[in-house]
């Protein structure tokens, strides 16, 4: 009754499960539909099999959303059939919809007709691992493919060593997410290299992903050749601690760095006061998000000097240095510094500083900055100081 429909968001809602040919089933052939979201709707596999009949007939359909229902991994042979008449579609979500191994091959004879397709996300399903080991071959035929999403799949050995087939020859690449597979640490060298070969690869989230020394210093070397890179998390890789002078030259050389994550990375004094050497430089200066949070081996004189040189990083929003949830610290004489420097910072909206302690004159200090009205937009993120 609503010909003109193009968009279609029913998610978050648990009764649309079991329910969903009552809904959908007078969509005709020709349907102006170019959105269709149905997130966490307690989809049963009947539900995902409709869909798969649906299809062909939303011929203008370039969004399809059916993440967190895990239920529809049951019925992904009618979906994924649907989707070899899906042409037009530019993203496909499948995040935590319970996929298996055999999943991977049932979409591999679906991808060679979504040559559109810009966005694919397969995260968060802990039963794909080692799905990608005889069948990554068709995601090549995503050519125009821009955000890859792995991330919390179980990958295995075998899958990384199939992907470093087929990651770097998606040239279009712009955001990959790997981040929670612990066999990246291992095993992925040959891969992490070859990612020197997507110069358009803005986004890379490595983020616990149990890096080891070999796999860092690929990466590492591949960074430098990826100058477009925009958003980097290595965070809750141990080696990097002590190691982050291998970044080095890629944070000289980046000139388009707005976000670094380096949250629970073992991070040494050395490792602040180099990342303070390279901002005293005149680099990073495009950075917006920092976070060092859960270092808690940095010593007073190391945060000192990266607080004498925050102040350069002119575009920064936020920073984020909190301690871990089980370790209470006092702040030394560098939180004067970090008042300084921020009061020099114009885009400064939100410092981490959880389970920091403030003696009585330092609280009194940031009592005073926080009065201060051209100041009132700055939140200090302490939860209640001890």
């Amino acid at each position: 009754m609503i010909p003109e429909l193009e968009e279609l968001n029913l998610s978050w809602n648990s009764k649309v499960g079991g329910n969903l040919p009552l809904i959908l089933q007078k969509f005709q052939k020709g349907s102006k539909i170019h959105v269709l979201e149905l997130m966490d709707c307690a989809l049963t596999s009947e539900d995902g099999a409709f869909v798969g009949r649906l299809l062909p007939k939303l011929q203008s359909l370039e969004v399809l959303d059916l993440s967190i229902n895990r239920n529809i991994g049951g019925s992904l042979n009618s979906i994924a059939q649907g989707l070899q008449s899906a042409s037009t579609l530019k993203v496909l979500k499948l995040h935590s919809c319970g996929l298996s191994q055999k999943s991977v091959k049932i979409l591999d004879a679906a991808f060679k007709y979504l040559g559109e397709l810009r966005k694919l996300d397969l995260s968060c399903n802990k039963e794909l691992g080692g799905g990608f080991e005889d069948a990554s071959a068709p995601l090549v035929m995503l050519k125009h493919l821009e955000v890859l999403d792995l991330h919390q799949c179980s990958l295995t050995v075998d899958d990384i060593m199939s992907l470093t087939q087929v990651i770097p020859l998606l040239s279009n690449l712009q955001e990959l997410d790997l981040s929670a597979n612990k066999n990246m640490g291992s095993s992925s060298e040959n891969l992490l290299s070859r990612l020197r070969f997507l110069p358009a690869l803005r986004s890379l989230l490595m983020n616990n992903c149990a890096l080891e020394s070999e796999t860092f210093t690929a990466l590492v070397e591949a960074s430098i050749h990826l100058p477009a890179l925009e958003t980097v998390n290595l965070s809750w890789n141990k080696c990097v601690g002590g190691n982050l002078k291998l970044l080095l030259e890629t944070l000289k050389l980046s000139t388009s760095l707005q976000v670094l994550r380096l949250s629970s990375c073992s991070l040494v004094t050395e490792d602040v006061e180099l990342l303070a050497s390279v901002i005293r430089m005149g680099h990073l200066t495009k950075l917006q998000k920092l976070d060092l949070s859960y270092n808690d081996g940095i010593c007073d004189a190391g945060w000192a000097i990266f607080c004498q040189n925050l102040w350069f990083l002119k575009e920064l929003t936020e920073l984020d240095i909190s301690l871990r949830p089980s370790h209470f610290r006092d702040c030394g004489h560098w939180f004067r510094y970090l008042l300084r420097a921020v009061t020099k910072l114009p885009e400064i909206t939100e410092i981490g500083m959880k389970r920091w302690t403030l003696p009585a004159s330092q609280e009194e200090e940031l009592g005073s900055f926080d009065q201060d009205p051209k100041r009132r937009g700055i939140h200090f993120d302490h939860g209640g100081f001890r």
